[in-house]
């Protein structure tokens, strides 16, 4: 059976996620903890699905905690991450390891990251791992001037993938 993001986004019962894409949250862990670090406690463990298509983009975000991206369907995913240090790193997340891409692909604490599907009318359906749980306390999205004047090297890619 070929799919297509509107199977998965009907099926899946995704709406849109305020960085760009839809989501939908599908597991909360019952564990609270209070990590160090962090204004409160927090799940030990979130997870979403996360569907995006060619034509939009996961804007330039970041988090207080890892999150591990996993392939489902779909095209590759670019996931675009700027370490605090400045480094710019491209991951590919999909099937084809002999072209590069991985099944699942960590983003540290603290990395700013955006995502793009780069093939012309392609889809990605994948899943997020957020540890300590996601919580929005944690996150922030970037602003086009703030994030260029910070990393000035990599300011056409920032201005191509944040909102304002």
């Amino acid at each position: 059976m070929k799919t297509t993001a509107a199977y998965w986004r009907e099926t899946l019962q995704l709406t849109q996620h305020i960085e760009g894409g839809s989501f939908r949250e599908t597991y909360r862990a019952p564990l609270a903890i209070q990590p160090e670090g962090f204004s409160g406690l927090r799940n030990a463990s979130t997870a979403i699905y996360f569907l995006l298509e060619d034509g939009d983009f996961s804007a330039f975000h970041r988090i207080a905690s890892d999150e591990l991206w996993h392939f489902y369907d779909g095209t590759p995913l670019h996931i675009y991450e700027i370490r605090p240090d400045g480094t710019l790193h491209v991951h590919l997340l999909g099937r084809n390891i002999r072209k590069g891409e991985h099944l699942q692909v960590l983003i540290p604490a603290g990395s700013w990251f955006a995502s793009s599907v780069e093939e012309t009318g392609g889809f990605c359906l994948a899943g997020c791992t957020v540890a300590p749980g996601f919580d929005f306390a944690d996150f922030e999205l970037a602003g086009r001037a703030d994030l260029g004047a910070r990393f000035p090297q990599h300011a056409q890619l920032i201005a191509l993938l944040t909102r304002s």
